[in-house]
């Protein structure tokens, strides 16, 4: 989260480091789901939902493009790149279980 707090985060970025772990793994199974590889009762609306995470991938690689610190670039642009185009390859794809 920028590395502006060395060390422990004070006690609201812990707060927001749990929520976006929560939310990393909701995205994951909204891809998992429409992949059709987990959670087939999201089917359904993982069909919308994967756009988010698509959407949030892109907003992802924005923010690591442009952060101030060298080492989140040089470690997480490449990581949320792949994130965007896999979760936009999914969002494209059809299921096995549609074809």
């Amino acid at each position: 989260m920028g590395g502006a707090f060395p060390g422990q985060f004070p006690p609201a970025l812990r707060v927001a480091a749990i929520v976006q772990m929560v939310l990393v793994g909701l995205m994951a199974g909204v891809v998992l789901s429409r992949a059709g590889m987990a959670l087939p009762r999201w089917s359904r609306a993982s069909k919308r939902l994967v756009w988010v995470v698509v959407a949030y991938s892109v907003v992802g690689l924005v923010l690591n493009l442009i952060t101030p610190s060298a080492q989140e670039r040089m470690i997480w642009a490449p990581v949320t790149l792949f994130l965007l185009l896999f979760s936009a390859v999914v969002a494209t794809s059809k299921p096995e279980s549609e074809n």
